[in-house]
């Protein structure tokens, strides 16, 4: 009975040892945590007046009291400066953004076709030929299995048709993402890449607000108009784009820009626009024509002058529809104005 209470005492004392000495080694970790609590407490706020701390530059400020508590910052920021987007371009030393307009979204590398060494030296035999070699053998590597030569094939002739229509970036860019979720969905067997290039660029100019005419693209395109107008469907359908009925006044300021019309003349030619809609005359009408119309009668009533030919060519629709809609707008409107 007493060995086995000496044990038990025994054993308590042990464990209260351990546990004392558990106590004193965790002891200094506190007061560590206490510390940094301490030191990051005094680093958001002014040791001065508590005040709250800014970043200036290299630079931490009192918001309160100007007191400069740290100085000689790291500034990650560049080393040079730049007053507009070009110096900034040609100063910078990153790489181009990702984007949509090329098979690789330009991650890959490009080998410039110049035989030229970074001084502007031209290179020796020997280096011309290991040149070429690589751009070879990169061209293999950029395009190593089918899908990415159909996408490089259909995104040139994406950029080739915007930049005859003169189609800003953004809306190459949406082509181009129509383009592979109809390669992506597989909607591509059956029908040309062409085909499906040309819609893509047709679909995307609406979808961005800056439209064309079906027979301004299908002149820059390399297929003809039905098999243009059959796809289009097809991949406006197939891809739920939704895309709505193109409005008249979206045709205006480039035709009047190609015309050389002043800004009254423009003015009159929307208001025309707007009075036909509220009406519904603009219902079952080609966009196209109601714009050309209403650019051709709006010069008209500012006493300016301007031809039904010189308005067909730039809208290319003919000047028979540009009379019809012509006398459409102005019964509309109200305006007795004979038409020049």
């Amino acid at each position: 009975m007493t060995s086995t209470r000496i044990q038990s005492y025994d054993e308590g004392a042990g464990v209260t040892g351990r546990t004392d000495e558990t106590e004193r080694t965790n002891e200094p970790e506190r007061a560590d945590e206490d510390e940094e609590t301490v030191e990051r407490e005094d680093q958001q706020v002014c040791p001065e007046c508590g005040g709250d701390l800014a970043s200036h530059g290299s630079e931490t400020v009192c918001a309160e009291c100007g007191l400069v508590v740290d100085e000689d910052q790291v500034d990650r920021g560049p080393e040079w400066r730049a007053f507009d987007s070009k110096e900034k371009d040609e100063k910078s030393r990153v790489g181009a953004p990702t984007t949509k307009m090329m098979h690789d979204k330009g991650l890959s590398t490009n080998i410039g076709w110049q035989n030229k060494d970074a001084y502007g030296n031209s290179l020796g035999s020997q280096q011309r030929q290991k040149m070429q070699r690589l751009r070879k053998w990169n061209e293999r590597f950029r395009t190593r299995d089918s899908k990415e030569r159909n996408l490089k094939q259909a995104l040139g002739e994406i950029d080739r048709m915007g930049s005859a229509l003169g189609l800003p970036e953004e809306v190459r860019e949406t082509a181009s993402v129509i383009y592979r979720r109809a390669l992506d969905e597989d909607l591509l067997p059956g029908r040309s890449i062409e085909g499906v290039a040309t819609s893509a660029v047709y679909a995307a100019a609406r979808q961005t607000g800056t439209p064309r005419s079906i027979d301004e693209v299908a002149n820059v395109s390399r297929i003809d108009e039905m098999e243009f107008k059959r796809t289009y469907r097809y991949i406006v359908r197939e891809l739920n784009l939704g895309i709505q009925p193109a409005d008249p006044e979206q045709y205006v300021a480039r035709f009047a820009s190609d015309l050389g019309i002043s800004d009254e003349a423009e003015r009159r030619a929307r208001e025309l626009l707007r009075t036909a809609k509220r009406q519904g005359i603009h219902s079952g009408k080609s966009p196209v024509g109601l714009a050309a119309a209403a650019v051709y009668a709006g010069p008209l009533l500012t006493n300016e002058k301007v031809t039904q030919a010189e308005v067909s060519e730039v809208a290319q629709v003919s000047e028979v529809t540009i009379r019809n809609r012509y006398h459409e707008l102005l019964e509309a409107s109200e305006t007795g104005v004979a038409p020049a």
